[in-house]
């Protein structure tokens, strides 16, 4: 079963300035030391967060991202009740699995 939001990202065009907008507006240190300069903050709560490039150069977009204990079973009731996958489970970094589907209404939701 899901549980609990694990993953807030934010995408856009100018991934530097959405990170200092973030950073300012919340306080937030984020971790840019990666290869893509992709932005993460940890929560003491667990709650993480990344702030990006849109990896299609689009206007970008913000996803939240659900826990599943069982993501394919949770996949699967997706599209029972109506949702779509969009991508699925794709292994993004060590012991991380990410898939994403829409809602009827087409609103992107990530599982974790």
């Amino acid at each position: 079963m899901a549980t609990h939001v694990t993953h807030v990202e934010v995408v856009g065009k100018n991934a530097a300035k959405l990170q200092k907008f973030y950073s300012e507006a919340f306080g937030w240190a984020l971790d840019t030391n990666n290869p893509e300069g992709y932005g993460m903050r940890q929560e003491e709560s667990g709650i993480s967060a990344g702030i990006g490039k849109s990896p299609d150069g689009g206007a970008g977009h913000v996803t939240f991202y659900v826990h599943a204990d069982d993501a394919e079973a949770t996949l699967k009731r997706v599209e029972k009740l109506g949702g779509k996958v969009i991508m699925p489970l794709t292994e993004v970094a060590p012991n991380t699995t990410i898939a994403l589907f829409s809602d009827p209404e087409g609103h992107v939701v990530g599982l974790m």
